[in-house]
């Protein structure tokens, strides 16, 4: 039994947790302000309107008075429940968001390390000298170690649903971690299926259809800006079909090496 192998098959069955596909459904939050400010400007405009409308008549109600006053109170107390209820459904997005992220990156780093390991022993039983092969994806795998560091995701979610500052470096880090992980993912399973043929194991990996774009900061928070926060709206969408369409392409080319492989280790 290869150990390498079962170790790289671990790396696989965890996807299950750090490869997680969000539903589109998450571009509504942006909406949620402006929906709840609507809703309250609408519900107070026709509250004050009856009330004021009783107080100027020929013959005032003697209810108007209360009633306005009411209306005011419970304008405030929509206010502090509806204000707390978005705040904690953004931060539940974001830590959605940047969990997966980490799960994923993670996730990446040891099956970057037990394929790594794979490829030295296939090339030890066939005793052939893969050092320079092997020296150009370490050198990849201490890039992944540097740029896709862990980042908290309950700290990050709590600031960034609280503090807009922070929540668009959220989207800044979340936009681009990935885009820059992508890059170097390819380069890797590039460097893996060259070595593999190089060690008489014939692959086929699937090709990429879909890849990230490098989409610009600068851009989507100008446009952010101009519309009210509007755009956020696809900003989001982007946040989660991009790393789906990642995930979806990651497991057929982990699928497909394994399944190349194992044979050659038989």
């Amino acid at each position: 039994m290869s150990i390498p192998l079962e170790n790289v098959r671990m790396d696989l069955r965890t996807r299950v947790e750090s490869d997680q596909h969000m539903s589109t459904a998450w571009i509504i939050v942006p909406l949620l302000p402006i929906i709840g400010v609507i809703l309250l400007a609408v519900g107070f405009a026709i509250a004050l309107f009856s009330a004021i409308s009783g107080l100027s008549g020929p013959t005032p109600q003697p209810g108007s008075l209360s009633g306005l006053l009411a209306t005011l109170v419970l304008f405030y107390l929509l206010v502090y429940i509806l204000i707390p209820v978005i705040v904690a459904i953004y931060a539940i997005m974001f830590h959605k968001f940047i969990r997966r992220r980490s799960l994923h990156f993670n996730r990446q780093i040891l099956l970057y390390e037990d394929m790594i390991t794979l490829v030295k022993q296939l090339a030890g039983k066939k005793n052939m000298d893969v050092s320079i092969p092997v020296n150009y994806l370490e050198r990849i795998l201490r890039e992944a170690r540097f740029e896709d560091s862990e980042k908290n995701a309950a700290l990050y979610a709590i600031l960034s649903a609280t503090t807009p500052l922070v929540g668009f470096y959220s989207y800044y880090f979340l936009m681009k971690d990935f885009f820059k992980h992508e890059r170097r993912e390819d380069m890797f399973f590039a460097g893996i299926a060259n070595l593999l043929v190089a060690l008489g194991v014939p692959i086929s990996l699937p090709q990429r259809t879909s890849p990230i774009p490098d989409r610009s900061f600068a851009v989507y928070f100008i446009a952010s800006l101009f519309t009210v926060g509007i755009f956020t709206i696809y900003w989001i969408y982007a946040l989660v079909s991009d790393p789906n369409a990642h995930f979806r392409y990651q497991s057929m080319v982990e699928d497909t090496i394994i399944a190349q492989v194992l044979p050659a280790l038989a």
